[in-house]
């Protein structure tokens, strides 16, 4: 099989070391990659953006399968273009793709099946945004309604962080059409993706992401820190009631809409008494998240998700070992904000990767010899094990191998776990 991967990050590259893994891999390529990626596939400087250079490429290669990674191509409708050409890709349409590209029609799908989420108000202007804080209590929640790579929610602490959280989204990004503000929910995040042809579904596996900069859940909101999975706080009970009240009621609205969602729907979820709410979706897998499925499902991976593209689900089975991943990313000084590029990451050669521990590569790239840092999240390191604290001890044993000159990283992945 020839497979095309799209995309540059850690989520990439897991994909491309999984996929790898899987004698049904015959020849790999991606677009663009990364340092990391070009060890185990063939790199192109092609635009993700550019569907008919990559549909030329598919069709001069005779590609078997296109597996997408970021929302950028979904949204820009490459997944039409691949299927109007007879070639088998794994994401939803773009109109499909909207149930993460736009936050208000999410909210709107809620508000129609009764799915449980937070209260919130669409706003189209910042004047009309700001007229609505006073419908909402402190802490408040604003969501830039289209894409913002994981970094367009604000938790504002009091109003005046509010008010600078809508001026910042309105007058940085000009080209905002909406906003969405939130009632705060309080409780504990997780992740659940979904693989779905558009009428059936799998659940692919659980995960439990960290999205602050800092230790403690402290400082911005980033792309995502680390992440462990499976979930803990998502038990064979509360994931039935997601489910039931959550996915399957919209995945029949995408059908009634006639737009079914073809692809893996991860649902960002907050759990609060045991009851589960929806936070926002995604079209896709998410980064760190891929990484700690990928590294526990190995190259199953390709096959289930090829399963999932020709719309075989149900003779598709997941085996998951009884077993821990957990990935910590070590990103540039500054992130998510301004960061220094081109610093020389050393100790890379120094880690034994097996089946139970990957360096995978989010922003890097060549510089000669040398592998240098070219992004903001610049590794995910990955281990898996028998349990959470051996998985924990693994990854941060071979953090103080990696030296990225202004490099941080969270020492708190999977306390909360731990913890418990």
């Amino acid at each position: 099989m020839k497979i095309l991967l799209i995309g540059s990050g850690g989520r990439e590259h897991a994909l491309a070391w999984a996929f790898k893994q899987n004698p049904k891999c015959q020849e790999l390529y991606c677009i663009p990659g990364n340092a990391g990626i070009a060890a185990v596939a063939k790199c192109l400087e092609i635009d993700i953006l550019d569907n008919n250079e990559i549909l030329r490429f598919c069709r001069n290669k005779g590609i078997d399968f296109v597996m997408i990674g970021p929302e950028g191509p979904l949204d820009n409708g490459l997944v039409d273009l691949l299927e109007s050409n007879e070639i088998l890709s794994l994401g939803p349409t773009k109109n499909a793709a909207m149930l993460e590209t736009s936050k208000a029609f999410t909210k709107m799908i809620c508000s129609k099946k009764d799915i449980p989420t937070a209260r919130y108000k669409v706003a189209s202007t910042e004047n009309e945004a700001l007229s609505y804080l006073n419908e909402f209590h402190e802490p408040y929640v604003i969501k830039d309604d289209g894409l913002a790579a994981g970094k367009g929610v604000f938790i504002a602490k009091n109003e005046k962080e509010a008010r600078e959280a809508l001026k910042k989204i309105f007058r940085i990004k000009p080209d905002t059409t909406s906003v969405v503000i939130e009632e705060f929910l309080d409780g504990e995040e997780a992740s659940l993706f979904i693989l779905t042809d558009g009428y059936d579904l799998l659940i692919l596996g659980s995960a439990q992401d960290h999205k602050r900069a800092f230790d403690n859940d402290c400082g911005p909101n980033t792309g995502g820190m680390g992440a462990y999975s499976p979930a803990s706080n998502i038990t064979p009970r509360i994931e039935k009631k997601i489910i039931d009240r959550i996915i399957t009621p919209t995945l029949d609205e995408m059908r009634e809409k006639g737009t079914p969602f073809c692809g893996i729907l991860y649902a960002g979820l907050m759990i609060k008494n045991d009851e589960p709410y929806l936070i926002e979706y995604n079209a896709r897998l998410g980064d760190p998240e891929c990484q700690v499925l990928a590294i526990r499902l190995g190259a199953q991976l390709l096959d289930v998700l090829f399963n999932c593209a020709q719309k075989a689900l149900l003779e598709t089975k997941i085996n998951y070992a009884d077993d821990f991943g957990i990935a910590v990313v070590l990103a540039s000084k500054g992130y998510p904000g301004k960061y220094q590029k081109g610093e020389e990451i050393i100790g890379l050669g120094n880690i034994s990767e097996n089946d139970e521990i990957q360096v995978f590569h989010s922003g890097t790239a060549l510089d000669g010899v040398k592998i240098v840092s070219n992004g903001g999240r610049v590794l995910s390191i990955t281990t898996r094990s028998e349990d959470l604290e051996s998985a924990r001890k693994k990854v941060y044993d071979a953090l103080t191998i990696i030296q990225c000159k202004g490099g941080f990283y969270r020492k708190d992945i999977g306390c909360k776990r731990s913890q418990k």
